[in-house]
């Protein structure tokens, strides 16, 4: 095909114009994330610490706090692959003696102001030696979130408890009531650093 020197001029032109267009935008840059629109308040980042004990890392975080309400948010990370977390349903003292829960509570200064659910479904699986099932999380992380409300300024703490096994390496030791401490403020909540 033989295009006129018009036809390709015009063409080069308006590809020019294009990428020069894309380059400007580029530059100018998403500022919505750097940047509350104009009259909105601006939102600080949310307080957020992990810790790492008996083959798990749990992060937790402090989100959308506003007139002394917030969500906790816990994610239970299994340091190897092929491990799995207890329901949040299952007994305190698991069943028949095997597993315990996934559980986050809070006590101080902070209540819950619901109930902890997680974003996992339940599956059930068969333990040797015990003749109920147990019901557990998908191998992999877990996210748990908790409703929570300031009872005023001053000291909380998180006590978060866990066990993580696998089918094939058998169970972690379980942790019971790990304790992170927070401070509540005017200026919202805040995890201690020490």
């Amino acid at each position: 095909m033989n295009l006129s020197p018009r036809i390709t001029l015009t063409r080069t032109t308006r590809t020019v114009a294009a990428l020069l267009s894309l380059a400007a935008l580029t530059a100018c840059g998403d500022r919505s994330a750097d940047a509350a629109p104009a009259g909105a308040a601006a939102q600080a980042p949310a307080p957020t610490t992990s810790f790492t004990e008996n083959g798990v890392t749990v992060t937790l975080s402090v989100a959308d706090w506003q007139a002394s309400k917030g969500t906790l948010t816990a994610v239970f990370t299994p340091e190897k692959k092929g491990f799995h977390l207890y329901s949040t349903e299952l007994p305190p003292a698991g069943v028949e003696g095997v597993g315990r829960p996934t559980a986050v509570d809070v006590t101080g200064v902070l209540k819950s102001d619901g109930k902890l659910t997680a974003a996992a479904d339940v599956r059930s699986i068969s333990v040797p030696g015990v003749d109920a099932p147990m019901p557990v999380y998908p191998d992999g992380p877990v996210t748990t979130t908790l409703p929570v409300r300031a009872d005023g300024t001053g000291d909380a703490t998180v006590l978060l408890g866990y066990a993580s096994c696998s089918a094939k390496e058998g169970c972690t030791i379980p942790v019971a009531d790990h304790p992170v401490h927070l401070r509540l403020t005017d200026d919202g909540p805040t995890f201690d650093t020490h």
